[in-house]
């Protein structure tokens, strides 16, 4: 594999200062006609958005809703890069984001409850302007009305989806009942936001050159440095580094090229900037979470610091509980170590102090 063309100047993005003013509230959806397969079912709902930065949009909301009629919902959403299709089913055969997570005798378990999830608002690139994580609350709001969902039995969110949870927990607690936050907090920590920012500005790069795909490739691959951990590079690359064309290639950089490659084929780099923005617009105050919370914080995250876990745990005071899970893996435990995070999940929504009833009515009428 050869080495990377040299890169040599960087535009800087405008900096953008979040609104103090209060939230508007969205606005009533239209739904669309959904396709059906069995017990999954994919649509579009076609919603007025009044977002916090961008003004009120006319946005589609594509969503994947999988498991019986009248089991208890589950929302699930993970990174900026997710997406509807959280794992095969029955209308697509393909495997989803989380494929190790959902299934039969899993705690997501698709023949017990109903799995829902949707494509983040500005995920298709179509929407160029800041975008908060209030914006995507709304959203998962005006989605449950158009499907006639009162109100979830659990979501379930990791990084990005933690924070899109949190968002809901406060401006709309009245639809869920519980939530589970993985790997995500009520703030973004300032050396999370400085390693975006420095993603951002080889994006931005990118662009300046001519070369959107690469300047997202190399942005790919800083975040991978900061999803994982020293150790677990120190397990996997500790390698004599080989000289390729005259140059210096160390062990880890065709897992970081590849990485680079994978992502770039299937993420747009507006829909990639916007989303990273929005995680460092990110703010809740944990004293105005109306639900239960469970936090699952990971020993080592780079990005979410135990520290800060802690911090809205103290917030949320009886509210909240805090779930520690050490893992080499860091922010990407949640992908990576399937079983721990299944047995915590088992724990978080069916443990006495939750209550999920699996074969109730929780006010679903979709």
């Amino acid at each position: 594999m050869g080495c990377p063309s040299p890169e040599s100047a960087v535009n800087l993005a405008e900096c953008i200062a979040p609104s103090r003013h209060p939230l508007p509230r969205a606005a009533e959806p239209m739904p669309a006609v959904p396709a059906d397969t069995a017990d999954a079912r994919r649509g579009s709902v076609d919603a007025v958005l009044a977002s916090r930065h961008a003004g009120t949009r006319r946005l589609r909301l594509d969503y994947e809703l999988v498991g019986p009629a009248g089991a208890p919902v589950v929302f699930v959403a993970g990174g900026i890069s997710a997406h509807r299709h959280v794992a095969a089913n029955a209308l697509d055969a393909a495997p989803g984001w989380a494929e190790g997570l959902l299934g039969a005798g899993r705690a997501l378990d698709p023949s017990r409850l109903r799995i829902l999830a949707f494509d983040y608002v500005g995920a298709d690139g179509s929407l160029d302007a800041p975008i908060d994580t209030a914006d995507q609350a709304d959203a998962v709001a005006l989605l449950l009305d158009a499907l006639g969902i009162d109100a979830l039995a659990g979501y379930v969110g990791y990084s990005y989806g933690a924070l899109v949870g949190l968002q809901l927990a406060v401006r709309h607690a009245a639809r869920l009942r519980k939530l589970v936050a993985v790997s995500g907090v009520h703030r973004p920590h300032p050396y999370a936001a400085a390693w975006r920012a420095l993603q951002r500005k080889a994006v931005a790069l990118g662009r300046l050159q001519c070369a959107d795909e690469q300047g997202l490739s190399l942005a790919r691959q800083f975040a991978m440095l900061s999803y994982r951990t020293p150790e677990e590079f120190a397990e996997r690359f500790d390698a004599l580094p080989r000289i390729c064309n005259g140059q210096v290639r160390v062990a880890a950089e065709d897992y970081l090229d590849a990485a680079g490659a994978k992502f770039v084929a299937r993420v747009s780099p507006t829909a990639w900037l916007r989303l990273s923005e929005s995680i460092d617009l990110h703010r809740i105050d944990p004293a105005q979470v109306g639900v239960p919370v469970s936090v699952i914080a990971v020993e080592g995250d780079r990005l979410v610091p135990m520290a800060d876990a802690v911090e809205l745990i103290e917030g949320l005071g009886g509210r909240g509980r805090l779930r520690v899970l050490r893992s080499p893996y860091g922010h990407d435990a949640f992908l990576k170590e399937t079983d721990r995070i299944d047995a915590l999940l088992a724990s978080e929504l069916f443990g006495p102090a939750t209550r999920i009833p699996l074969h109730a009515s929780t006010g679903v009428s979709a």
